[in-house]
């Protein structure tokens, strides 16, 4: 099976672009995501971390 689509992809031209891409992409979108991570404020990521407890509170005090 695996040797049928080997020989398939081989006789498609201009197909050894695509693995090239896909590898920029994915490092691409990393690189991206680190350096937001790097430069993210403070402030906003503990009001984010903070998000799921005061839901839950909200909840809380709904339910009483």
């Amino acid at each position: 099976m695996l040797s049928f689509v080997k020989n398939y992809m081989d006789s498609i031209s201009g197909i050894e672009i695509y693995p090239i891409l896909s590898l920029l992409i994915f490092f691409g979108f990393f690189v991206v995501l680190f350096w937001w991570v790097l430069t993210a404020k403070k402030d906003y990521i503990d009001t984010v971390s903070n998000l799921p407890f005061e839901n839950d509170n909200h909840q809380t005090e709904n339910q009483l």
